[in-house]
């Protein structure tokens, strides 16, 4: 359900009982909105705001591999570009696309070809918008239909899947800490309003290529290291990553250490860090100061960190 505004009443509700995170919340949305933007993977579905093509991807993407994906869902567009052109199929042509594709469960193609009939005769020829109207879709679940409204008509609310809970419980540490967070408040509260189709598609980016099980922080530039408690902490794990990834004795273990050790100090001198950082820290060993400047170099050119060098010193704070 939504508003003459097209924000959800869910998005509402969670942004009346906000929980107190982040305090900079704008800032936390412009950074991730702004480095979706910048550079992120093109799938054709991202192209277009038609109902019928996004739940068409949606179905498609449920336990195969968005490469995989992509010829086909071209493939079946071609074959029948419209709800209307599907409805008018043979089912059992919809199943053996579906197989020959290797797609997954059949119900899933035999689902798809009811939805399309059900968009005729129910509805006209044009698709219902909402979240809940979308569940009324033969074979069209809560995530699914949400990720319809969002795509298609910007009227959705946060999407939650395992991929964006990864994301939440890493970066907040509220919620790495609760004992059963509340995934969807935070998502809510998190996502501007009336903004579902931007929001959905750059926060699901970010658990696809920078927060995935092996994070990969800094190779992917994600926008959320100034906040994010994993990062700081180096604790990786997730509900989806019960144990860490490969993490230890790595370049972003002792990324964390640097911010969480000059998050205690206003400032500190390099040899003074780098014996903070690790026990076998020697200035001039392999592990020394070389070492150490190269992390910092990282960490200031994230802006995570200001170095000031003189000519006998090297000083560092938290940018």
């Amino acid at each position: 359900m939504t508003d003459h505004d097209g924000v959800s009443s869910r998005g509402l509700a969670a942004a009346a009982d906000a929980p107190s995170l982040p305090a900079d919340r704008d800032a936390v949305r412009t950074a991730l909105v702004e480095w979706y933007e910048a550079d992120h993977r093109e799938f054709p579905w991202r192209r277009t705001t038609d109902p019928y093509e996004i739940l068409v991807s949606e179905v498609m993407s449920q336990q195969t591999q968005l490469d995989r994906v992509v010829p086909a869902w071209e493939d079946f567009l071609e074959r029948w570009p419209t709800a209307a052109a599907l409805a008018d199929a043979d089912r059992s042509d919809v199943v053996a696309f579906w197989s020959d594709h290797s797609l997954g469960y059949n119900n899933r193609a035999k689902y798809l070809h009811e939805a399309a009939t059900q968009v005729g005769t129910e509805y006209g020829g044009e698709f219902p918008e909402s979240p809940g109207e979308l569940q009324e879709l033969m074979g069209v679940g809560p995530y699914t239909a949400n990720a319809v409204a969002s795509f298609a008509f910007n009227a959705g609310d946060a999407v939650v899947d395992t991929n964006v809970k990864r994301v939440l419980y890493r970066a907040f540490e509220e919620i790495h800490n609760a004992d059963d967070p509340n995934y969807e408040t935070v998502a809510n509260a998190l996502m501007p309003p009336g903004e579902s189709r931007i929001w959905n598609n750059a926060i699901m980016e970010l658990g696809g290529v920078a927060c995935g099980k092996n994070p990969r922080c800094d190779e992917a530039g994600c926008p959320w290291r100034e906040w994010c408690h994993a990062y700081q902490t180096g604790d990786f794990t997730a509900p989806d990553v019960p144990t860490q990834p490969s993490f230890e004795g790595s370049r972003r273990q002792f990324r964390g250490r640097i911010v969480r050790v000059l998050s205690n100090h206003e400032e500190m001198d390099l040899d003074t860090l780098g014996h903070k950082i690790r026990v076998d820290y020697t200035p001039e060993g392999e592990h020394g100061r070389e070492w150490l400047r190269g992390l910092l170099s990282d960490l200031a050119d994230d802006e995570l960190l200001e170095v000031e060098e003189s000519d006998d010193e090297t000083i560092t704070r938290l940018g």
